[in-house]
């Protein structure tokens, strides 16, 4: 299967109501280094799950320009985003232990990763580590994510 590329357009928010199931968009921050390609994965700050960088939609950013934006933020990492969606996964989002989990959808953006810095926003609440596409496959917490994972190929983008 490969790839539709199509032109994306810059968000306008709203200020609508947020209920029901929000939107993220996701970075899948890749390199290859030895001849290998290679994603980067965070740990969530109150779970400590393995999972990529994601966020909220941004005014006036396209949905791959907000989640190099979440790049940025959560993992220290400068690059080119691809407005190649590689894909969609779901999850609930616990924004804390008294309040009911929040649907969310993530639409997964690759980011091949230029540079990679010591100091970023989200420094001293995240821990970033390379894999291998199957390693980190084994170790995100969504399947759907997995699959997107284990089948990416930046020969596609």
């Amino acid at each position: 299967m490969s790839p539709i590329k199509t032109k994306q357009r810059r968000l306008k928010l709203g200020n609508t109501p947020k209920t029901g199931v929000r939107t993220q968009f996701g970075a899948l921050c890749w390199r290859v280094k030895d001849d290998k390609l290679q994603v980067l994965l965070i740990k969530s700050r109150n779970r400590k799950r393995w999972i990529i960088p994601k966020g909220w939609p941004m005014h006036k950013a396209t949905p791959a320009e907000a989640a190099a934006t979440e790049a940025w933020e959560e993992a220290g990492v400068k690059g080119t985003p691809s407005e190649v969606c590689l894909g969609i996964y779901s999850y609930k989002k616990l924004r804390s232990p008294d309040t009911t989990p929040m649907p969310c959808v993530v639409a997964v953006f690759p980011l091949q990763v230029a540079e990679m810095l010591d100091n970023f926003p989200e420094k001293g609440q995240r821990k970033r580590k390379w894999m291998s596409p199957q390693k980190a496959a084994s170790r995100v917490p969504f399947p759907e994510l997995a699959q997107i994972i284990r089948k990416f190929d930046p020969r596609g983008l």
